[in-house]
């Protein structure tokens, strides 16, 4: 916590980008648990990826390296929207009337609305470098598809999207943001793949889920030696993307002799999380801070606060690696909340392990309380944030309402990973009084 007097937004410019993404597989203090291959059983080897990722994300993610260089073709397209603003929440803390000091790092800046271009950009470029000419993917709200047929399509790859039923049908310009990109967008589960009709068969009116919508996108690669999957959050190579985030965030918070006592972000997976906290987690697992971190999910999917610490399959058919996570049980189908981006059954196994070993606190809000945040915060900051983002929000004020009952002036950061643009039909069913938890 610092005592300078900050102004409403710390910039960075281009040359002060981050040259190298942290990985925190170093610093752990135990290592991961290896993934297990879904045939055998036993520990997974790189042989095992290679059907589904490009050799250098599969390299990124078991890498021992603290730092990976990010390559200048990725940087240059990220300087279209990084570094992004820090900002200084002064008139919410004038209204909690808090002495706590709210900062937001801004990835809703992007070309797509929110921080998942971050590992989309990479992601495309790392496969368009090994020859891949078409990539399947799911998505839930929509925010990880957009990005990702962004990505593709300054990399001029083709992408399939499996788009999670309730989502496509709640965020049709979510869909159509895909469809302007180049994406071919189908509501999952869906007639295409085994794995879809196998959900089908049991009950036509499945909802989907990110397990289901998985299960199709990696059937769907599996059966192109030409097409790569690719994943917007939970693998380590995911996570250490976005850490871009925490890199700025902590050279803009130094501009103004600040330092966060708390970083918060929201969890469906946990990249953005990952993303804006592992840079301040590695000064903790050094013993050079006690920062609090924070990762927030909703009640209704629960996975951090209620779930099993155990190894369980990344989707719903089996077809994904085994890994050692927090998990509802790969066959989980969550309500139909607006936040479609944390209505997984499961958890990046980074951040799963930091929550089992003490490092990292986990809290969950029902859906009527994150909307009632984000009004305030539209009402006050004057932006419509993501129902994602806003269970961060949620968090961050519930904390800066903890300094005003005990005085003290705190620190608190959290990542607003994504605007609510195109997702006004949320706020006009909480507005109506329609919404439930």
């Amino acid at each position: 916590m610092g005592s300078k007097e900050t102004p409403y937004k710390v910039t960075l410019t281009e040359e002060e980008m981050p040259k190298a993404w942290y990985n925190i597989q170093p610093d752990l203090p135990n290592q991961l648990p290896p993934p297990l291959s879904p045939m055998t059983k036993e520990p997974a080897g790189p042989e095992d990826f290679i059907p589904l990722f490009p050799m250098e994300l599969i390299k990124q993610e078991m890498s021992p390296e603290r730092f990976i260089e990010i390559p200048e073709e990725v940087r240059e397209v990220y300087r279209l929207y990084r570094p992004s603003p820090l900002h200084r929440a002064y008139r919410l803390e004038k209204e909690l009337d808090t002495p706590a000091r709210i900062f937001y790092k801004d990835e809703s800046v992007s070309m797509a609305g929110s921080h998942k271009p971050n590992t989309a950009i990479a992601q495309a470029y790392y496969n368009k470098q090994e020859g891949v000419k078409r990539i399947c993917t799911e998505t839930g709200a929509g925010q990880w598809g957009s990005a990702l047929a962004l990505g593709c399509k300054f990399f001029g790859i083709e992408l399939q999207v499996y788009m999670v039923k309730v989502s496509y049908e709640q965020k049709p310009y979510r869909r159509a943001m895909m469809e302007v990109w180049g994406a071919d967008v189908f509501a999952s589960p869906t007639d295409m793949t085994e794995s879809g009709r196998a959900v089908l068969a049991e009950d036509p009116e499945c909802p989907g889920s990110l397990g289901i919508a998985i299960s199709e996108a990696v059937e769907m690669a599996l059966k192109r030696d030409d097409t790569k999957y690719s994943l917007g959050s939970v693998l380590n190579h995911v996570c250490m993307h976005q850490t871009v985030i925490g890199l700025e965030a902590k050279a803009q918070m130094e501009k103004v002799d600040a330092y966060p006592d708390v970083v918060i972000g929201c969890v469906g997976g946990g990249s953005n999380f990952a993303g804006v906290s592992f840079p301040f987690m590695m000064d903790k697992l050094a013993g050079k801070s006690d920062v609090r971190c924070i990762a927030v999910e909703p009640t209704s999917c629960p996975t951090l606060t209620k779930g099993k610490y155990e190894y369980d399959y990344g989707d719903e058919a089996g077809l994904a690696p085994i890994v050692m996570m927090y998990t509802l049980g790969h066959k989980f189908v969550p309500s139909a909340i607006h936040a479609g981006g944390l209505r997984y059954h499961g958890d990046s196994p980074l951040v799963s392990a930091l929550v089992h070993e003490g490092y990292v606190e986990a809290v969950a809000y029902p859906q009527t309380q994150v909307f009632e945040a984000a009004m305030t915060f539209a009402r006050t900051e004057g932006m419509i944030i993501a129902p994602e983002t806003s269970h961060a929000l949620k968090c961050a004020i519930d904390e800066a309402l903890k300094c005003k009952e005990s005085g003290e002036s705190r620190d608190i950061l959290f990542n607003l990973s994504g605007h609510g643009l195109l997702d006004l039909k949320g706020y006009e069913e909480y507005m109506a009084g329609n919404l439930q938890d």
